[in-house]
């Protein structure tokens, strides 16, 4: 071991930074869990706040706290549908395009959206969708209809999130994609074409298996993303008229913990939302492994 070291000391060296920052705060932090099964408030600490056991998990019996987890549920599922396929589809049509020029334009246009933050594409969206002069409703007015209150509606707020972030991330999250097709040996595809194989044919026998591992590790990595949907791109657009199909699992521990005080009934909820997690990642990288022999470990 003490031989290893001094052999790769410059390897540890350079790692040293990212596993101090790691355990400062990731592991560091976990100490706080112990609120969850404690009576916390301003002017303790979560050292000497006194243990109540489960009692914070009383949630559970809350009808709000069940609402706010089919919400939760529903949007991850419209998110994950639509969201996690759309870039391998992406990358696999700028791969086939074949003019480089157009292919880089195509990409740097799919790219940018992701470097805005959520706060500058909620302004975008509202002053599109606003009901007095947004460009939406004025379009919809010019040829005749009614205006729509997108904003406040709660038939429209779900399919404002899932095309909002569609059109943020698609294009970012075709990165890990184009450079798994990268790797894929050119003389596949020489082959193929010998054999008469056409474009399709080569992009379900060839690209496709060949971005199989890579479409398991992030789908893996993925799996914590649907119990959190995404409170930075929600919380902006939420208001009083779509709330009972806007709040969802971090909003609701944003409300409980800061706004209103409770800071040991949030803490429990996260540590909930946490487990699931947990649990949904060690699920999808045990049936990665069984289908395709591919995992995080």
């Amino acid at each position: 071991m003490f031989a290893a070291l001094i052999k790769y000391r410059w390897q540890f060296l350079m790692v040293a930074p990212a596993v101090i920052l790691l355990l400062l705060f990731s592991y560091v932090p976990m100490a706080g869990i112990q609120v969850a099964f404690k009576d916390f408030h301003i002017g303790y600490t979560i050292w000497n706040s006194p243990w109540t056991g489960f009692e914070n998990f009383e949630f559970l019996k809350d009808s709000q706290f069940w609402l706010v987890v089919r919400n939760t549920v529903y949007i991850a599922f419209l998110k994950f549908i639509t969201g996690f396929p759309a870039p391998i589809l992406l990358a696999l049509m700028i791969n086939e395009v074949s003019r480089g020029s157009l292919k880089r334009f195509v990409q740097s246009v799919s790219y940018l959206p992701h470097f805005f933050s959520w706060i500058v594409v909620a302004y975008i969206l509202q002053s599109l969708l606003t009901l007095d002069n947004g460009l939406v409703n004025q379009i919809i007015v010019s040829l005749g209809g009614d205006p729509v209150f997108f904003l406040g509606s709660t038939e429209w707020f779900r399919p404002m999130i899932v095309i909002s972030g569609l059109w943020k991330e698609v294009g970012w999250n075709t990165i890990l994609y184009l450079a798994a097709i990268t790797t894929i040996d050119p003389q596949l595809y020489e082959a193929a074409k010998v054999e008469g194989a056409g474009r399709l044919a080569q992009i379900r026998h060839i690209t496709f298996p060949g971005i199989l591992p890579t479409i398991s590790i992030v789908l893996i990595l993925s799996m914590p993303s649907l119990i959190t949907v995404g409170m930075d791109q929600i919380y902006p657009l939420m208001n009083p008229a779509n709330q009972p199909v806007a709040d969802v699992l971090d909003t609701y521990i944003l409300r409980t913990g800061l706004q209103q005080g409770y800071f040991s009934i949030a803490t429990a909820v996260g540590l909930l939302s946490s487990g699931i997690s947990l649990i949904l990642v060690l699920v999808t990288n045990q049936t990665a492994r069984r289908i395709n022999g591919e995992g995080l470990w």
